[in-house]
């Protein structure tokens, strides 16, 4: 549901989470927030493999700055690691990465960097 800054500049919404539930708590939440010029999706929770199409469909504007606020973030999994690496690397900024994601990005940069050796040899 949108609100709307005493200013009326700011527009917050609240997009309920497509991951199963567990003990009635959504797995993932986004919360998505927008001042006309920057997009701020607030992700809080796990954030497994399945939910990426639904995190790509929040950042449906071309035309604005998007960061991505990860300081909620609970669990990721390799597929999830690769599409923030894919969203930093496309100029998104990722604000608030637990240190663990932060260090397996990096991870996965330095490894796509590398030569693949062929089993051929």
């Amino acid at each position: 549901m949108p609100t709307a800054s005493p200013g009326g500049a700011m527009i917050s919404y609240r997009y309920p989470a497509t991951a199963p539930e567990r003990n009635g708590q959504p797995m993932l939440r986004i919360e998505k927030e927008s001042d006309g010029d920057t997009t701020s999706l607030r992700l809080s929770g796990r954030i497994q493999s399945a939910n990426i199409g639904n995190i790509r469909a929040q950042m449906d504007d071309h035309n604005v700055h998007i960061l991505l606020d990860l300081g909620e973030v609970t669990l990721v999994d390799v597929e999830v690691v690769r599409f923030l690496r894919d969203c930093e690397d496309g100029g998104i900024a990722l604000v608030h990465c637990p240190l663990y994601v932060r260090e397996w990005i990096l991870r996965e940069r330095a490894e796509g960097a590398q030569p693949q050796v062929s089993d051929d040899i």
